[in-house]
């Protein structure tokens, strides 16, 4: 990273000491402080003497030496809960005003900059999580969501835009990171360009897939591309109506095809102006496998290169257990070219091992989801956020207890996805099924339910959003998926397959609970 980058960042983390110890003494009003916090990636929770800290992890990489920082802070200073989330980064929780400052200032030094992790700024750049080394891939796109990283921290102070910006780079394979509806979406082709998407995007008022303004994309010619978006937001995104400040309102204000002419044309003038192709990009180190064994487990990936896996790594709500670092890092520590990669569905993957190393850490994983359901994705909900309506990660670890006390088969409930509220920090709306966070009146009396949503995907080529279904008590939900999974499991068949075939039987069990 930049010298010049990293020694403005100190000098901010710097003044935000004074920021955070005068909201810590109550100087600063909740809305006062989140609109500064959040820029350098920190909130405060709900009991406002708890501190949330984003680690921004481009393509979401936890190299090594990342991972040894984690596990070191961690220990020292005693983080007691860590979540993993849908942008790929990993969240601290429960911190104090004084360990905030001190962290962000010692992630630095592993290349983690928590600039940008909240407020009005481009978010954490995604990147298929197996990119690099997944079968049939078009290409490697990391290296990419690398650069955009860089490129984009390098001007993050010099432009203010209406809100957040998010933008994810597609391999050809996995869609998890959602290219089809980010406010950018790179998605690779065969022919070696990628084809890109803008202006898409999840959230409770307009849902959108992106328009799809170019299908060949040169690889070196990305920032080009990334400059013309911020430039294209700043000029018409809405700055007065924050609900409306999204970029996918473009689409209203502008068309479909009036924001395409406006985009290309900053596209066009930023390339006239030059300075922004990429060269000389260097691609992670994958190692070849020379131990020649072969793995048989269901969450043993065989990579593209020979001999080698990676394991798939889920822990329940993606809820960090606090001693998997040190675990992990000590495992892997000696394994060259090993790292670890955070997937948008709160699941690790730790790649670039030889069968003896990933039977190592299949075991040292053992407490991982164990089927499709468990899975699940959920936000950290109401009991930490201040947004929060519901408790989702109550809701979840609720719902998987009386799915396996139900004996419920693998594949006959689908992984779900549950916001605590409007918000989509889960992902909902893109879900087989999808639960949002809200009130059902009840004998004209509020009461804790979540709107469900049918139907959706994040498959490649198949991306849709799913159909509102009714709204669900929150007591009602473990009985309403166990009624589900009974039904399919009986049919024996999978829930994608039962649901389809058996629509009219899913909406009758649907409907006794809405």
């Amino acid at each position: 990273m930049n010298q010049q980058w990293t020694d403005t960042f100190r000098g901010e983390i710097e003044g935000f000491q004074e920021t955070i110890t005068a909201f810590d003494k109550g100087e600063l009003d909740r809305k006062a402080y989140k609109g500064i916090s959040g820029g350098l990636g920190s909130y405060a929770q709900r009991d406002a003497s708890r501190h949330m800290l984003r680690l921004r992890l481009p393509g979401g990489r936890l190299t090594l030496e990342r991972l040894k920082f984690l596990a070191e802070v961690v220990e020292r200073e005693r983080v007691a809960r860590m979540k993993l989330t849908t942008c790929e980064t990993i969240q601290l929780h429960d911190l104090s005003a004084a360990q905030v400052p001190v962290i962000m200032e010692e992630a630095i030094g592993c290349g983690i900059l928590t600039k940008g992790g909240g407020g009005d700024n481009p978010r954490n750049v995604m990147a298929s999580p197996l990119s690099g080394v997944q079968p049939g891939e078009a290409f490697d796109v990391m290296p990419y969501a690398e650069a955009a990283t860089k490129y984009l921290l390098s001007i993050c102070r010099d432009i203010k835009m209406p809100r957040k910006l998010k933008i994810a780079f597609c391999n050809g394979v996995d869609d998890c990171v959602h290219s089809a509806f980010r406010d950018m979406g790179f998605l690779a082709q065969e022919d070696g360009a990628f084809a890109l998407r803008v202006a898409g995007g999840l959230g409770a008022a307009r849902p959108s897939m992106g328009v799809l303004v170019d299908e060949s994309v040169s690889p070196k010619e990305i920032l080009y591309y990334v400059r013309a978006m911020v430039d294209t937001f700043c000029a018409h995104g809405d700055y007065n109506n924050r609900a409306r400040a999204r970029t996918r309102y473009m689409q209203d204000t502008l068309g479909p095809d009036g924001l395409k002419e406006a985009f290309l044309k900053n596209v066009a003038a930023r390339k006239s102006e030059g300075g922004l192709e990429l060269t000389d990009l260097e691609a992670p180190a994958h190692i070849v496998g020379v131990d020649g064994g072969t793995v048989d487990h269901p969450r043993a990936i065989p990579q593209k290169q020979s001999g080698m896996y990676s394991v798939k790594y889920h822990p329940i709500g993606g809820l960090l257990p606090v001693e998997k670092p040190r675990q992990l890092y000590e495992l892997l520590k000696d394994i060259p070219g090993a790292e670890i990669r955070v997937a948008p569905n709160e699941t690790l993957y730790v790649i670039n091992l030889t069968a003896n190393q990933a039977e190592r850490v299949i075991a040292a994983t053992a407490d991982s989801a164990a089927t499709e359901f468990e899975t699940s994705v959920a936000c950290v909900g109401s009991t930490t956020c201040q947004q929060g309506i519901r408790d989702s990660q109550g809701v979840l670890q609720t719902v998987v207890k009386a799915v396996r006390e139900a004996g419920i088969p693998d594949g006959a409930l689908p992984k779900i996805c549950i916001s605590g509220c409007p918000s989509s920090c889960s992902g909902h709306q893109a879900g087989a099924i999808g639960f949002q966070g809200g009130v059902k009146l009840v004998d004209k009396k509020p009461q804790p339910a979540f709107k469900m949503f049918l139907n959706g995907s994040d498959e490649l080529g198949q991306a849709r959003f799913g159909q509102e279904a009714g709204t669900i008590l929150e007591t009602d939900l473990p009985a309403l998926l166990v009624e589900l999974g009974k039904a399919a499991a009986a049919a024996g068949q999978s829930w994608g397959l039962w649901s389809a075939e058996h629509a009219q039987e899913r909406d009758t069990i649907i409907a006794k609970y809405a």
